[in-house]
């Protein structure tokens, strides 16, 4: 009996650098609504297909962001500090830019 694979449905980064984050995700076409739910923090949400991605503010005791690995479909790349150019892969065209966290994400390009 095979089973499904897992699903992504949530995807949460945590920032002391909110704003800027937010900045870098909307030059890449996504759309952040202001949330918080209870007593929790101010933070921004967006729909990524039927995934939820979250940017938090890092708590202030904490030493540094969670590492994470991210990759977008774009129709165009940001304004960003490039770690590899737009090259040809198996999965399309391809490249590598650092979020303001350091952060690595893959931009793929979209057709069209």
């Amino acid at each position: 009996m095979e089973t499904a694979s897992p699903v992504v449905k949530l995807i949460v980064l945590r920032t002391r650098r909110l704003i800027e984050l937010k900045s870098f995700y909307e030059q890449l076409g996504m759309s952040f609504v202001e949330e918080r739910h209870g007593e929790g923090p101010l933070h921004y949400s967006t729909m990524l297909g039927e995934i939820v991605m979250e940017l938090y503010p890092l708590a202030a005791d904490a030493v540094e962001a969670e590492p994470i690995r991210l990759g977008f479909g774009v129709s165009d790349t940001a304004d960003a500090t490039f770690v590899t150019r737009l090259r040809a892969t198996a999965n399309g065209l391809r490249a590598v830019v650092r979020d303001p966290d350091g952060r690595a994400v893959e931009l793929y390009q979209r057709e069209g």
